[in-house]
């Protein structure tokens, strides 16, 4: 196996030195957000969350790509403001929110699409706010899947892994 295939675990586990220990902020190469949003195949109407949405690069390109209304939760101050000024940038703030909140504590129940690039124990911890979405509400992760919940694609891309569930009809 090649380090090429472990570099991105590499950077996520080193960069929590530097940031919060419980959600480090590595930032998702573009072409993972484009797999990631493929397989999510957001439309007009959607409502797309990204959970430690970090320098906002996902809620962003999503707003520019497909029009769509997004909001990123992050609980680094400062990087909710780089975020902010990247929107702003972008020309898409009048479609990008980014709130400075806690992910466990966020209300995020209007997502349609929710994005996810967090620590295993995180999704897991997640899940169950996850599966009482809106039956239909499709969930991405980049890297990691969610414990005891099988995805219905799983995409291997260069050593980086893209995962999608679609919440079930109850």
């Amino acid at each position: 196996m090649s380090l090429r295939r472990f570099f991105p675990v590499l950077l996520f586990l080193l960069a929590g030195c530097a940031s919060h220990p419980d959600a480090p902020f590595v930032g998702t190469p573009e072409r993972v957000i484009d797999e990631m949003l493929r397989l999510a195949a957001p439309q007009a109407g959607d409502v797309l969350y990204d959970l430690g949405s970090g320098d906002g690069r996902i809620p962003i390109l999503a707003a520019r790509r497909y029009g769509i209304r997004a909001v990123g939760i992050e609980r680094d101050p400062q990087l909710v403001a780089r975020a902010r000024a990247a929107a702003e940038r972008e020309g898409v703030a009048h479609l990008v929110r980014f709130r400075e909140e806690d992910l466990f504590q966020a209300d995020f129940s209007e997502a349609t699409v929710v994005t996810l690039y967090l620590q295993p124990w995180m999704n897991e911890r997640l899940r169950p706010r996850l599966q009482a979405l809106a039956p239909g509400t499709r969930i991405v992760a980049h890297q990691w899947g969610i414990a005891g919940w099988d995805p219905e694609r799983a995409v291997e891309m260069e050593g980086e892994r893209v995962y999608l569930w679609t919440v079930p009809p109850r």
